[in-house]
């Protein structure tokens, strides 16, 4: 079916060779390299061991990441093979999703972070998109759940089907939205730190994070900081590890970074 395609790490490994199994970039450098040096690669698909979760590179060697992929799903289920359906994602994505569901006319939830959220909804209703920042991601006409290998295959059809590269995809989409970028940290600190910032985020002690002005916050799952509609920062601490994950969206990668800079700051300072 896929005669030139290349494998990595295709054995039986429970260990994942001593690699956290998060299919991230900073888990995937050798993948990305291996992009980059073979030059005739169209697309790179990685998934964790259990395949639910997807991390996508384009041709040269950059990673796109989940909040992008679920634009692209959207995109490409709408305008090209004309379906409808609401769009469930988790708290922590991307607000450019509700941009493109404004522009497609489709009705959006947001919910708790964990797919069995969304999960509770695609059973019921009629659901064209659902997913979440980790990489967890569910279209119609396939299974309630995660499926990392199907979301690949779909938008490698995507490609096919339209000719183009996956970053001309991204411009189509970049064309609805307005261009972005995501950056995530993870903060290992002790718990004394962590419950300090978590108390100091339920009391609204945050006003700013350097130079940026907080002009509201959200509480859904965590503490979501705005700095204006499309540049906003996001604290919240892991349900499944001993880590306070700091997310930050921006126009640039270098802003989205500035932020998380400025935010360490103030919450570790």
């Amino acid at each position: 079916m896929f005669p030139e395609i290349h494998h990595l790490h295709n054995d039986h490994n429970p260990g994942f060779h001593g690699q956290a199994p998060e299919p991230i970039h900073k888990n995937l450098l050798e993948f990305s390299n291996f992009i980059k040096q073979k030059g005739d690669i169209s697309c790179g698909l990685a998934t964790d061991g259990d395949a639910d979760r997807i991390g996508l590179y384009d041709a040269k060697g950059n990673f796109v990441d989940s909040h992008h992929i679920i634009l692209l799903l959207i995109h490409y289920l709408v305008k090209y093979k004309n379906q409808k359906g609401k769009v469930a994602t988790a708290f922590s994505t991307t607000v450019k999703i509700k941009n493109m569901c404004e522009h497609y006319g489709l009705p959006l939830d947001v919910v708790k972070i964990g797919f069995k959220y969304i999960c509770s909804i695609m059973v019921a209703e009629d659901v064209l998109v659902g997913g979440e920042e980790s990489g967890g991601i569910a279209i119609k006409g396939h299974i309630p759940e995660r499926d990392g290998i199907w979301m690949g295959l779909t938008i490698w059809e995507f490609m096919a089907k339209t000719g183009k590269s996956l970053n001309d995809l991204i411009e189509e989409v970049y064309a609805i939205t307005g261009t972005f970028s995501f950056e995530r940290n993870d903060l290992y600190i002790d718990e004394e730190i962590k419950n300090k910032v978590l108390q100091n985020c339920k009391n609204n002690a945050y006003k700013e994070f350097g130079k940026y002005k907080v002009s509201r916050v959200d509480d859904l799952d965590g503490y979501k900081f705005f700095f204006d509609e499309n540049t906003w920062m996001m604290i919240r601490a892991s349900g499944t590890e001993p880590v306070l994950r700091v997310y930050a969206e921006a126009a640039t990668q270098e802003k989205a970074l500035d932020v998380l800079a400025d935010a360490k700051k103030v919450l570790l300072g």
